[in-house]
């Protein structure tokens, strides 16, 4: 079309005849132009429903990881809201009823653990993606499932899904760890944390704003969102805008997801920045885990350093200490003050920080491994990669303490060592040491 309005404007050819423009003329110019108009028109909308019938719907998408879940589990029908029920159900006085997400992960199969030793009722939803052996995570079902607590399989990007459970059962609490954890997975499938640690967290937020009542809502945020800061102790009110890796990125939005939650729909949300957690049942992508591993092994294991032979030192916390903040922070939260996704008044917000303000150089963490694993590690010292990885990391936690009373009481030495009774017992008679 510009070409031919191009043509239209230009002067007669010098020396040539020119033919008077009359209104005939004008008229079958301007038809064959709306013609043409029409006819592309036509072929653009044609390609655009090409491209929509023939482009993966979540139906069809199982090349891709982070979606796979979404078709793959089935739920519902009677007996399976009986035991949704059940497990749900509050047995003391006092308790609360919880839905906690990523209940197969590390954190959260202790989470639920100690809700339901308490009394509480509690309900698990995990995917059990493949991130690391899902065998473990079964295991950690089976665990849970020994002291009557129900894991429903499913995603938290299934709105249908959790729209029911809320249907099924009022929850006064949801205890958001589903997520997709590891500062260094991202590099090779960033698509993974936004499926899971921003739509998954905005898409729980839509169904807890929607449900009457509103739950109060605790969820997992990470150290990770301290990113390039160089200030230490890390405190709540330090900046969070230089994060090292898409995975602190995702939380850091995590966290300006809540106050948006907040601030319109009135939901009560505290979100908890962890500091390296372990323990038993950890999770196989953690130094300190595939460190016993390797080191059992005889294979030589990275000890990475920083800058000019610099120390890296991470702040590890037992996660016997973690839970405690957990429960804490649930034991604390405010009603949401919001119902059928309308705010009624300020709700509360809150975060904190969950560390054992008490850093540590890996270096010291493999010593004290060697010592109790009876065995002399390999070493090879390397320069921290450029992957997402930051020197150090060091909780202040006096926020906590005063909110929560928040007080780790574990020390490495104590916690390692309880990992290490776990780890050898879980991987003899017969279980892969690969973790």
């Amino acid at each position: 079309m510009s070409q031919l309005k191009h043509l239209d404007n230009s002067p007669p050819t010098p020396g040539k005849f020119k033919m008077d423009k009359s209104p005939y003329i004008h008229r079958l110019r301007w038809h064959g132009s709306l013609a043409k108009l029409t006819f592309w028109s036509f072929i653009f909308l044609g390609l655009i429903l090409i491209f929509f019938f023939r482009s993966p719907s979540s139906n069809s998408l199982p090349s891709d990881p982070s979606r796979r879940s979404l078709r793959t589990y089935n739920w519902g029908g009677p007996a399976w809201e009986k035991r949704v029920r059940s497990s749900a159900r509050v047995r003391s006085r006092h308790g609360m009823s919880v839905l906690v997400t990523g209940a197969a992960g590390f954190v959260g199969t202790h989470v639920s653990a100690a809700l339901k030793r308490r009394g509480d009722g509690v309900l698990g939803l995990d995917c059990f993606n493949d991130y690391y052996d899902p065998s473990l995570k079964r295991a950690r079902q089976a665990l849970l499932e020994r002291s009557g607590v129900f894991i429903v399989e499913g995603d938290i990007n299934d709105s249908a899904l959790l729209s029911k459970l809320f249907e099924v059962v009022a929850f006064t609490h949801v205890m958001h760890l589903a997520a997709q954890a590891g500062v260094r997975y991202a590099m090779e499938n960033p698509g993974s944390y936004v499926h899971s640690n921003i739509a998954g967290l905005v898409n729980l937020l839509e169904v807890c704003k929607n449900a009457n009542p509103q739950p109060a809502i605790v969820w997992a945020s990470s150290s990770s969102v301290y990113g390039l800061n160089t200030k230490v102790p890390f405190s709540e009110r330090d900046r969070t805008d230089q994060p090292a890796s898409l995975y602190a990125a995702t939380k850091k939005a995590g966290e300006e997801i809540a106050h948006t939650y907040n601030h319109i729909y009135g939901l009560s949300l505290t979100g908890l920045r962890f500091f390296t957690v372990y323990g038993p049942w950890g999770r196989p992508d953690m130094a300190y885990f595939f460190f016993t591993r390797d080191i059992l092994k005889g294979k030589t294991i990275p000890i990475f350093e920083a800058a000019n032979h610099g120390t890296v030192a991470r702040d590890f916390t037992y996660i016997d200490d973690i839970v405690k903040g957990c429960l804490a922070s649930l034991d604390t939260a405010e009603k949401s003050t919001g119902s059928g996704g309308k705010k009624k008044g300020p709700a509360q917000l809150r975060v904190f920080n969950l560390g054992n303000t008490s850093p540590v150089p890996v270096s010291d963490l493999v010593t004290i491994l060697e010592r109790l694993l009876k065995v002399k590690a390999k070493r090879n010292i390397m320069k921290l990669p450029r992957n997402g990885d930051v020197p150090f990391t060091h909780a202040n936690i006096s926020s906590a303490q005063r909110e929560l009373g928040y007080k780790p009481t574990t020390d490495l030495q104590t916690g390692l060592k309880k990992f290490v009774r776990w780890y050898v017992s879980y991987y003899s008679g017969g279980k892969k040491a690969s973790g």
